[in-house]
């Protein structure tokens, strides 16, 4: 409870303090709208998704995924499961009844302790989360993913500047100081087959 941002959490009755993040990037970024269709990665407690359904309305779609249960929210359709589940990914396709315009990701693997394993998990499910922008997402669509500073840091920058026209390191001022976490937000597919090193598709 010394976390301002667990206090503010609470007295604004978001159920975490996550929820910040997402209001201070989507301030800058304006990428949630009225009648977005979104999805959510990682989704339980539940906070992004609070910030997701209040500002697409009643005329936008939130579906959120989470291995853990989460409370019901009025105006998300939330799935039990692994995102890297095939019948899960078909599910959210299904449920956002077209593409998505924005995907969020604040994955996390379950933490051993090993710092290099952890990496090295949260990194593939950043690939993972990648991957499912290239069926899920529209062409001028955005993915907000969680990383983290370390090993894997450079590689997943790599790889998502081969994947999208522009990407952007963002650390909202609601991530804890100490936390190695940083958000990369990636904006507008490049077309499938796209060469980094050429800059051109094949």
């Amino acid at each position: 409870m010394k976390d301002p941002y667990v206090r503010k959490a609470r007295a604004d009755g978001y159920r975490s303090r996550a929820a910040f993040k997402l209001l201070e990037v989507n301030t800058r970024e304006r990428l949630l709208i009225p009648g977005a269709r979104v999805v959510d990665l990682g989704a339980a407690p539940g906070g992004w998704c609070q910030v997701a359904a209040k500002l697409v309305g009643a005329a936008g779609r939130v579906v959120a995924v989470d291995l853990l249960e989460m409370a019901p929210l009025a105006g998300v359709r939330f799935l039990q499961g692994s995102f890297l589940d095939a019948d899960i990914q078909a599910r959210i396709l299904a449920e956002l009844g077209g593409p998505a315009d924005v995907v969020l990701s604040d994955m996390m693997p379950n933490v051993s302790g090993i710092a290099s394993a952890d990496q090295a998990r949260a990194a593939e499910l950043v690939r993972a989360a990648i991957e499912f922008c290239r069926e899920a997402l529209k062409s001028d669509g955005a993915f907000l993913v969680k990383v983290f500073q370390g090993d894997e840091f450079s590689g997943l920058l790599k790889e998502l500047k081969g994947v999208f026209r522009e990407v952007r390191t963002i650390k909202p001022a609601a991530s804890r100081e100490e936390s190695r976490e940083t958000y990369l937000l990636a904006r507008g597919l490049r077309p499938s087959g796209f060469t980094p090193a050429s800059g051109r598709s094949r």
